[in-house]
């Protein structure tokens, strides 16, 4: 086998990895479900998939060109990683989807991407073969097709000149639009991405151990599983979030860090005293993001983990992390997400796009080398998210004297229910379609478990009426679980303001 190096000018995804190998080639690089991988075998697998993509379909290849994307909807899983980088590595980028996604969410992404080529968890295939548009040449189960696939393609490094600027991942946002955007990120700005959390965290040397707890398919779960092995440590995937599990897998792999949503934390508290039971003093870090954490559960994290290992991130797909509230500031600065990311620089804007004073509220405004490269298909909507180097992110907030960031709120209406990102419209649209309903609005509210619950409020027309299983299994059927409505409620009239507009503030503060 032949261990690339990675170029002098240009870093990849895989780059970390190869330069790991090189070092201690015998080291298990990433387990999952008893499962494992040593470095030789993860470079040799990533080259595989590399080789299987860009060789033609006559010679038993993909037949993809570099620019290319090809799809990915799986469960967290060993493959994940080495797909998406191997992918990478021909220069095709992985448009990835949600286990959880709706068939007509399957059907959009593949058909916006392009996609000739969908990798698809073996539960998942059959939905997905119903759902797949024309323009999808091959669906691939991972599992003895996929394995017998890439054990007939080379390892020696992909002839494809790649840069670092190249895409090597399409997220999709959940369209605040009612339109879902793919998200355009460069192997440029993840890779620096990982050396930023390195010198943040503490916690992603060689000698340190990770679990990946959240979905792969969103930026965050995938760089929490990238990041241990980019610097030579050891990950620890687990498939699904189950809160004795994840601590009986940071006590038996002596892991040093651990990522947590808030709704991760409420799971852990639940347990009562049953927690008491797992030890968990090898952990350096614990770190929270994709929902802001409340207060009181900060306190109880610290009391839980000790002192000096709670970090708090803020981000967006678009911008990576942004801020980070450290752990000597977790009860010094109230409700705060902390200072900007190394190389990161963040202003608050006001409606005319300039900077406001310190304390006063506007939108926050991001730029970092870490930014995304557009959104796919979208220039329209990417020319109006950016002003300049600036990446608006349409959430509210503030900055005190010493430069910390306080979120307000956000501007977009997005609700994240237990980790995962859900706008209102989207919902709206849905229940709109049902002939009894004249008006709805979709909100998140505060749940202890949740983080937020999508909450619907809904005005008849007169004279009808209809269940809130009917609609919830209306929504069911289109959505993702995470989007459906957790509680449905009827009201005579919504909140507008003098220009019609619904006032979602007022339903959340009345809810």
């Amino acid at each position: 086998m032949t261990i690339r190096a990675g170029g002098s000018r240009s870093i990849l995804i895989a780059d970390g990895i190869r330069s790991a190998a090189f070092r201690t080639p015998s080291k298990v690089a990433i387990t999952e479900s008893g499962r494992s991988l040593t470095y030789t075998a993860l470079v040799e697998r990533i080259d595989r998939v590399a080789n299987l993509t860009h060789a033609p379909a006559a010679d038993g290849g993909l037949g993809l060109a570099k620019g290319e994307y090809a799809a990915i909807q799986c469960r967290n899983r060993l493959e994940y990683l080495e797909i998406v980088a191997g992918l990478s590595s021909a220069g095709v980028g992985a448009a990835q989807i949600g286990p959880a996604a709706a068939p007509p969410e399957l059907r959009f992404i593949c058909e916006d991407s392009r996609a000739r080529v969908l990798f698809v968890d073996p539960e998942l295939a059959e939905a997905a073969r119903a759902a797949v548009p024309p323009s999808v040449e091959r669906v691939i189960v991972v599992g003895p097709e996929y394995e017998s696939l890439i054990a007939r393609a080379a390892t020696t490094p992909c002839p494809v000149e790649v840069t670092e600027h190249d895409i090597f991942s399409l997220p999709y946002t959940s369209g605040a639009t009612g339109r879902p955007k793919g998200v355009k990120l460069a192997h440029r700005g993840r890779v620096l991405a990982c050396y930023a959390m390195a010198s943040e965290h503490g916690c992603y040397g060689p000698d340190d151990r990770a679990v990946a707890t959240t979905p792969m398919f969103h930026g965050a779960g995938f760089l929490m599983a990238l990041v241990p092995v980019f610097f030579g440590g050891a990950v620890e995937i687990m498939p699904r979030f189950d809160i004795e599990r994840l601590l009986a897998t940071i006590e038996s792999f002596q892991a040093t860090s651990a990522y947590m949503v808030p709704t991760h934390f409420a799971a852990l508290f639940a347990l009562g005293t049953k927690a008491d039971r797992y030890r968990l003093g090898t952990l350096k870090s614990v770190i929270s993001g994709t929902a802001p954490l409340a207060q009181a559960m900060k306190a109880r994290i610290i009391e839980r983990f000790g002192e000096g290992k709670l970090y708090e991130r803020y981000g967006t797909t678009e911008t990576n992390i942004a801020t980070v509230l450290r752990p000597n500031d977790q009860l010094r600065k109230i409700a705060c997400v902390g200072l900007p990311l190394p190389a990161t620089h963040v202003q608050v804007l006001d409606d005319d796009g300039w900077p406001v004073e310190r304390g006063e509220v506007g939108e926050l405004a991001v730029a970092s080398p870490y930014l995304f490269a557009g959104y796919h298909n979208l220039p329209e909507q990417t020319a109006r998210a950016m002003r300049g180097d600036w990446f608006v992110t349409g959430d509210l907030a503030r900055q005190d004297d010493e430069g910390y960031v306080y979120l307000v709120d956000r501007k977009n209406d997005m609700i994240i229910s237990g980790g995962e990102n859900v706008y209102p419209r989207e919902v709206e649209e849905i229940l709109l379609e049902h002939p009894a309903i004249a008006e709805a609005a979709v909100v998140g509210l505060r749940h202890e478990y949740w983080g937020e619950a999508v909450t619907a409020f809904i005005v008849l027309r007169a004279g009808m009426n209809v269940a809130a299983d009917e609609l919830a299994q209306a929504c069911r059927a289109r959505l993702a679980p995470y989007k459906v409505p957790k509680s449905i409620r009827v009201v005579g009239a919504l909140p507008r303001n003098s220009m019609g507009k619904i006032l979602r503030r007022s339903l959340r503060d009345a809810g």
